[in-house]
């Protein structure tokens, strides 16, 4: 007995010396991070000059660059995953990406499941027409009267629900809803609708490329671009806030939006 006893000692005394050893497991996101020596990030790549692919199959943008500086000073590398904009706040409640960066404004829905850094960036929003289109806006409730295309769970989405259907300007049925905003241009440039809402960055290019006209650019939000994180993750976002703000006053940021040619 006295053997067996002194066995059992032996080995509980071993096993409380393994688990002293055992590393412990990360306290947050952040010291998660650090610890992968990565950042997961989300974005849906279908939105120039923010984030896009170009033709070697590389993730490239406003957004892109500007994560990767991030992950930089950061001490991280930078992996980017590509998924639909209206899966992205999901996947960062899901533990699927740390972060998204997807052109992405705060919204009271978002905020209810994800938490976001300070704004990096504020642009204005611009209406498309097709090129052979002879359509006029003065103002932006003028788009009523037509069908309006829209990248789906986006705030520009919310915008014209809002604005203009909730308010009887203009029927439900006239919103066309896009997973991806180049979409939206295809169908007009088909004719299948009239206008497309977009931000004024991704119209700029789009007219750029010959792809559609902007017939009319506001600012229709106050609010602007900012990095989606999970909810509560506060060493997270105090690390993201200080990195970014220093971005800011250096005049790295503005830099960078005149580089994609960003209002």
């Amino acid at each position: 007995m006295k053997t067996i006893s002194k066995l059992w000692i032996v080995l509980l005394l071993t096993a409380l010396a393994l688990g002293a050893c055992a590393p412990k497991a990360p306290a947050n996101k952040l010291e998660a991070i650090k610890s992968a020596g990565k950042m997961v990030v989300g974005t849906s790549a279908d939105y120039a000059p923010f984030e896009y692919k170009d033709e070697q199959d590389n993730f490239v943008g406003f957004d892109m660059d500007l994560i990767r500086e991030i992950g930089k000073r950061m001490g991280v590398e930078v992996e980017i995953q590509d998924m639909a904009f209206d899966s992205l706040v999901a996947a960062v409640e899901q533990g699927k990406v740390d972060v998204v960066i997807a052109s992405m404004t705060p919204t009271e829905e978002r905020l209810q499941k994800v938490d976001f850094s300070i704004t990096y960036h504020v642009q204005k929003s611009s209406f498309l027409i097709a090129n052979d289109s002879s359509i006029t806006l003065a103002s932006p409730q003028d788009a009523a009267a037509y069908k309006i295309g829209v990248q789906t769970g986006t705030t520009l989405d919310d915008w014209v629900t809002k604005n203009l259907v909730e308010t009887g300007k203009m029927p439900a049925e006239n919103v066309f809803r896009y997973e991806r905003a180049d979409q939206s241009i295809l169908d007009l440039q088909a004719g299948r609708i009239d206008l497309v809402l977009t931000d004024a960055g991704p119209a700029k290019e789009y007219e750029k490329n010959g792809q559609a006209k902007v017939v009319l650019t506001e600012k229709l939000f106050e609010s602007g671009e900012n990095i989606a994180i999970p909810k509560g993750e506060t060493a997270l976002k105090a690390e993201l806030d200080k990195i970014i703000q220093e971005l800011i006053d250096e005049g790295y940021i503005d830099k960078l939006a005149q580089q994609y040619g960003l209002e």
